[in-house]
């Protein structure tokens, strides 16, 4: 839509009313929509249209890649019976951070026909009252190797536990709850693999 001036007037004495305005509600009024405004908009549309692929790609990717967990069947394995746990030790030290770290010592003998490469525990302590105030699941049983200087915990598919031997172990944990009574805890064995 143009605004004529005069009769005898040339294009340059045109005024140009912008088709589209907006709100301007700092002047209380009506002004006229920047292109730099428009660019803004199409700039946050195409932000929020890429954000919201993502998040769809990735929900997807974890719905299809998630594992289906294992069955509990609250029975240990067959094989677990063959293993034996006992000569119990606890201690803690400190670790480079300045939290405590606690540990079960133990030994573990395979009184079975199989060589054991993976053993895992559920771990569970009480508190004063006998309830439990902590469950650990799938604590990795790992064996303790005195090579160095130092003990070393190391997994059973590095050093497997031979049918008929024993070797000590070690397990692990990284905080206990305030309300254990600091007494031995109960450890089952929940997973094993032979070969």
């Amino acid at each position: 839509m143009s605004l004529v001036v005069n009769e005898f007037s040339s294009p340059l004495s045109t005024i140009d009313i912008p088709k589209s305005t907006i709100y301007n509600s700092r002047m209380g009024g009506l002004t006229p929509q920047s292109p730099i405004t428009e660019e803004r908009d199409s700039s946050r549309r195409i932000i929020f249209l890429t954000v919201a692929v993502v998040l769809i790609i990735a929900v997807v990717a974890a719905l299809l890649l998630r594992n289906e967990p294992k069955a509990a069947t609250g029975l240990p394995p067959a094989y677990a019976a063959n293993l034996k746990l006992s000569d119990f030790k606890m201690s803690a030290a400190e670790n480079f951070v300045g939290a405590t770290v606690s540990y079960i010592d133990g030994t573990l003998t395979n009184a079975g026909s199989k060589t054991v490469t993976h053993a895992a525990v559920q771990v569970i302590f009480k508190d004063d009252m006998g309830q439990v105030a902590q469950k650990e699941d799938s604590v990795p049983l790992r064996a303790l190797k005195t090579t160095g200087p130092y003990p070393d915990a190391v997994d059973l598919t590095v050093s497997p536990l031979a049918p008929g031997q024993s070797q000590p172990f070690r397990l692990t944990f990284e905080s206990i709850s305030a309300q254990w009574n600091h007494q031995y805890p109960e450890i089952q064995i929940t997973d094993v693999t032979t070969k």
